[in-house]
């Protein structure tokens, strides 16, 4: 009878504990998928360059004011120099930077090379030192992305002459960003089609795109379509913007909405960046433009 009671209670416990740990899991999934709908999927950043805070410590404070998760960091201007002006290669500086994200709690998503948008990436002197101390500083601040424009100087649609020179330099640095464990995302003004084969012919995992919206609608192209075409695994970073003129809730050639069931069907997740779509009333009302963006934004990708 002993054995049996035991044999019973036994059984009574592990069913309690079974039942416990179903709705532990249960109540685990439903935290899962509500942070996911809360903005666990998508997070959202502003350009320190374009809120007139380029690599300036203030520029946290202010993506904080403005309501963003987080702050793509310039690596300073490059002119002549031989390599960017990037006061983030001091350790006292870079850890200042870092306190200050942290205090805040945001997060640095990008480090981006915007000193490329002047200078021609496919001609330019040096490209490999300059992107070796990109890398270096992302390594540094443990920032796993970084942005490389090609320019007005390597557009590869006026200037097709240029995509051998441009393929053989990506192709000279990816194994840089392979051993470092970082992605180098290029943005290029050829289409989905053009800059996967690009993509495909460096034949890296760590050279992607880092896709622009503007890219497609100025061009008359299918923000949606584009994304498709490339695919979630060629796509590290989204600039979540337009030309200037109007907010993106203002304008005709946004439809946000649409754009987040189509990375919803991708299951791409990550970080959409503003960068540009200021009203033309006040161009540059950083903390009114940004705010109504930022805002606009986390409606539609975190609400």
């Amino acid at each position: 009878m002993k054995s049996t009671k035991t044999t019973r209670r036994g059984f009574i416990a592990q069913t309690s504990m079974l039942a416990a740990g179903l709705a532990l899991s249960q109540s685990g999934c439903a935290s899962l998928l509500g942070g996911a709908s809360k903005g666990g999927r998508y997070k959202v950043a502003v350009v320190d360059l374009m809120i007139l805070k380029r690599q300036k410590l203030g520029a946290f404070q202010l993506a904080k004011d403005i309501g963003a998760d987080g702050v793509e960091v310039d690596m300073g201007g490059l002119g002549n120099r031989p390599t960017f002006e990037n006061q983030l290669a001091q350790p006292e500086i870079r850890q200042q930077f870092l306190n200050k994200a942290k205090e805040l709690n945001l997060e640095i998503c990008s480090l981006a090379m915007t000193g490329f948008f002047a200078q021609s990436f496919a001609k330019r002197d040096g490209v490999d030192r300059m992107v070796q101390d990109c890398i270096n500083t992302m390594k540094a601040m443990n920032v796993r992305v970084a942005f490389l424009p090609f320019g007005v100087n390597a557009d590869l649609i006026k200037n097709p002459e240029l995509r051998p020179a441009v393929v053989e330099r990506l192709k000279m640095i990816a194994p840089k960003a392979e051993e470092a464990g970082v992605v180098i995302g290029i943005e290029s003004a050829l289409n989905a089609t053009e800059e996967a084969k690009l993509l495909d012919e460096v034949g890296s995992k760590a050279i992607k795109s880092y896709f622009n919206f503007s890219n497609a609608w100025t061009n008359g192209r299918d923000v949606c379509e584009e994304l498709q075409i490339l695919g979630k695994k060629r796509i590290c970073q989204i600039h979540c913007t337009n030309t200037d003129g109007s907010w993106l809730q203002n304008d005709p050639k946004v439809d946000l909405k649409k754009v987040k069931k189509t990375l919803d069907k991708m299951r791409w997740a990550g970080w959409l960046v503003i960068e540009r779509s200021r009203d033309a009333k006040d161009p540059r009302n950083v903390k009114w433009n940004f705010t109504a963006n930022t805002a606009y934004v986390k409606s539609i990708f975190q609400g």
